[in-house]
């Protein structure tokens, strides 16, 4: 049998976040459902977060975002574990997108099209994303602006799909027991490989 490849990205800069500990939970789940799992920290790459540029000409890719566009081609799922800061998502985070995810690499424009052609096909996905915003206010007043780009504008952009979501908050202020719970739902989904 098969085993799936996963790949569990953790966008956030601070080593001592939650969002370390949602993306262990994860690891450990599907550690345990015996799939083939990579957790990268984006934190821990070297790397210059600007596509100085832009699409005009590439900027020479340094060794960890070589190594990190061999690991996203592999991957089968991956998982995206982020936090929600101003709608959007940390800059760091950010500028590894902005030099990975390139013309070539997980896009090839068609000429004569308006889409291009997704490179990324066959992989599905998940994301993870903290927040301090309540999930109805984000939704209903904000229209989900941070998971509508990374879902739609970048992820499907390239054909991951699907691509599903937890959204988990207000963190600041929860309680140890509203976190305890969190990660063990999250580490129910790396064990059913979601």
């Amino acid at each position: 049998m098969k085993r799936n490849k996963i790949l569990i990205i953790n966008g956030h800069p601070d080593s001592e976040s939650f969002n370390v500990g949602l993306a262990e939970a994860y690891l450990k789940g599907a550690e345990e459902s015996n799939a083939e799992v990579t957790l990268l920290n984006i934190r821990d790459l070297e790397f210059d977060p600007n596509l100085k540029f832009g699409y005009r000409k590439r900027a020479e890719l340094e060794p960890d975002l070589i190594s990190s566009i061999e690991k996203i081609k592999e991957a089968g799922h991956i998982v995206w574990v982020f936090p929600m800061w101003w709608y959007g998502y940390p800059a760091l985070m950010k500028g590894f997108i902005d030099r990975t995810f390139l013309p070539g690499i997980t896009f090839e424009y068609v000429p004569g099209k308006s889409m291009p052609k997704k490179l990324l096909k066959g992989k599905t996905g998940r994301i993870i994303i903290t927040a301090d915003t309540p999930k109805w206010y984000n939704s209903l007043f904000m229209k989900n602006p941070a998971v509508n780009q990374f879902k739609k504008g970048t992820l499907q952009f390239c054909g991951i799909n699907p691509i599903k979501v937890s959204y988990i908050s207000p963190l600041k202020d929860s309680s140890e027991e509203f976190r305890n719970r969190r990660l063990a739902e999250i580490k129910k989904l790396g064990k059913e490989n979601k």
